[in-house]
């Protein structure tokens, strides 16, 4: 380490290396905003373990249910393998993104693939043979309770939407195929910035699921 750095006192670090569930002590908590949304925002008031001598600090939680995410890849002998994307607009950063079909975890009791496989049909008019949990993420801890999970969709057929009737962005949202290897060129180049494309494409691609060379080395072994 270099000198001077700050050293915290230490806690056990488990190996192989991984996150561990911990829960310090809230003193109290208010809540800032809380109505029939499925979101909310409060404050906590939390103690620093073994630090009596310290105030407790305040930390904004926004209270998230969670959210899918589906990479869903067809492969094509000729053409090889591209993914399903939608081409959407985000108010809350005056943006339009490259996403994947996503939506969030708002069925009480539901297995998040249940709702990956709605949120695919909905969104694209697709359905998939085969599913893979890619990974499940936290994607900004430090203020929000979201987690996405995030799946691999393979085997895929157009269906339809059914009744699903898309509002709002939605009505405005565009699906089309992007080659796999622009997808990754765009996310390695930054042009792609939306994060849960970012983790399921350099995922997908790190273990050989997404085209390119590290796909043909796995079928080579």
């Amino acid at each position: 380490m270099g000198a001077g750095l700050y050293r915290a006192p230490m806690t056990a670090i488990p190996t192989p290396i991984s996150d561990v569930d911990e829960q310090w002590p809230v003193v109290r908590s208010a809540d800032l905003h809380r109505d029939d949304w499925i979101m909310a925002l409060r404050a906590d008031w939390v103690d620093r373990p073994d630090s009596p001598d310290e105030e407790p600090f305040r930390r904004v939680v926004l209270e998230h249910p969670g959210a899918v995410i589906v990479l869903a890849v067809d492969e094509d002998e000729r053409d090889g393998a591209r993914v399903l994307c939608l081409w959407q607009y985000r108010h809350a950063v005056g943006r339009r993104f490259l996403e994947l079909p996503a939506g969030l975890c708002d069925v009480e009791g539901e297995d998040p693939l249940v709702g990956a496989q709605r949120e695919l049909r909905e969104e694209t008019g697709y359905e998939a043979d085969e599913w893979e949990h890619l990974t499940s993420a936290y994607t900004s801890p430090g203020i929000l309770s979201e987690v996405v999970h995030i799946y691999l969709a393979r085997g895929l057929r157009e269906i339809g939407r059914g009744d699903f009737v898309p509002h709002h962005e939605e009505a405005d949202m565009q699906v089309l195929w992007v080659p796999a290897d622009e997808l990754v060129d765009g996310v390695l180049a930054g042009r792609v910035t939306d994060a849960p494309v970012i983790m399921a494409t350099l995922i997908a691609r790190g273990r050989g699921l997404l085209g390119g060379a590290s796909s043909e080395r796995s079928v080579a072994r």
